[in-house]
Formats: structure tokens, sequence, C-alpha cells
């Protein structure tokens, strides 16, 4: 008898049939890193300070904390990080507030840099900066202004009368240097007349000696 079914091989449970996968290279990529330049650090406040002391350039400084009251001249450079009050004035001078300082007080000077409160009119004579943190409430004079994004004004701003002030006073000592030569000129001709004058009389003065000598000798 023969017996039908499923030899031995087929007794085996089969395996599952695993894909063949071809391998497949994966490219290598390989950046190259650029150099890039490191952007410059911004200088603070401190720093900026010390190179105006170290050059000579500061005169004065009212630090965070002090409170100063009265008339204030100053000469090259004036900052404030503390509070002004009563007036500050220089001919050249420039006035530089703080981010904290606070300058309760009329300006008068020549330049004028604003990075924190000022409650008073300021007269510049060469420019006023007023920068992102500064405020600023007053009436402003001077043939330049610089606002920049941020800052906070309120007030009246005149700077065709300040342009023409600076011109007047320039025409002026024009005006006067002009008078001081001509002065000068005037003097120098003078002199050389004197002295002329004074040889002249000397020359004279040997001949009338000479014909002294010879009417004596004569005698």
């Amino acid at each position: 008898m023969i017996r039908m079914g499923r030899g031995s091989k087929n007794d085996q449970p089969e395996s599952p049939v695993q894909p063949y996968n071809t391998p497949t290279s994966t490219p290598t990529y390989q950046y190259q890193s650029e150099a890039v330049a490191a952007p410059t650090r911004a200088v603070t406040d401190s720093e900026s300070m010390a190179r105006d002391i170290k050059e000579g350039r500061l005169s004065g400084f009212v630090g965070h904390g002090t409170v100063l009251t009265g008339e204030t001249h100053f000469q090259a450079m004036l900052r404030v990080d503390g509070q002004l009050q009563g007036s500050v004035s220089s001919e050249s001078g420039t006035l530089i507030v703080g981010t904290n300082g606070q300058v309760d007080a009329n300006i008068a000077v020549a330049s004028a840099m604003v990075n924190g409160n000022v409650n008073g009119d300021i007269i510049a004579t060469e420019k006023i900066q007023l920068g992102r943190t500064a405020r600023v409430i007053g009436n402003i004079q001077t043939p330049r202004l610089i606002l920049e994004d941020g800052a906070l004004f309120e007030g009246n701003c005149s700077m065709v009368k300040a342009k023409e002030a600076v011109e007047s006073r320039a025409a002026q000592a024009d005006s006067q240097g002009r008078s001081a030569d001509y002065l000068s000129t005037q003097s120098d001709e003078t002199d050389d007349e004197e002295e002329t004058l004074f040889t002249d009389s000397s020359v004279d003065e040997d001949e009338d000696e000479d014909e002294v000598k010879a009417d004596a000798a004569i005698i």
C-alpha cells in the first residue's frame, strides 16, 4: 500500500523568504566650515569713559548716585551718570549724559550727546545727538540735530537761528582778526617811521658837530 503525504522535507517549517536588498552606498558629504569673522564687541560706557580719561579728554565726571546742585562750568568734556541740577555751560566743551544720567538744568555747550534724561533747554553751537534711550523735555537750539530711533523729545527745535548765530559769531571773529592785523601793520609802519626820523636826526646832529669842529679849527 502506498501512503500518500508530505515527505520529511516538507515537515520542516519553511523559513520566510528574505528579500534581497542591494546595498547602496551612501555618499559621504564633507562640509568645509568657512571662517567667519567674529563680530566686533560693542564698546561699553565704562570702556569709553576710561579711554577718554586716558587720552585726557574727560575733564569732569558725575558718577551714578551722585547729586550736584549749582552752576557747572567745564572746559573739554563732562560726563554725567548721576544727577545734575542748576545750569551747565561750556564754550567749547562736550556734555555727555549717560543712560542712567539725569540733568535738571539749562545747558549751553558746544556739543551735547544725550542718552539719559534732560529736563531743560539745550543750546549747542555745534551739534546735539539724542541716543535711542534719550528723553529730553525742553527746547533745543543747534545747527545740527541727530535723533536715533527710540529717542523721546518734547519741545521746540530751532536750527536756522542757531546756524545764523554761529555764522554771525564766525564773521565777527574774522572781522576782529582783520582789525587786529590792521592795527599791527599800522603799528609796524609807525615804528619804522619813528626809527627813520631818529636816524635822520642823528645824522643832522653829527653834521652840525662836524661843522662846529671845522669852524673851531679855522679860528
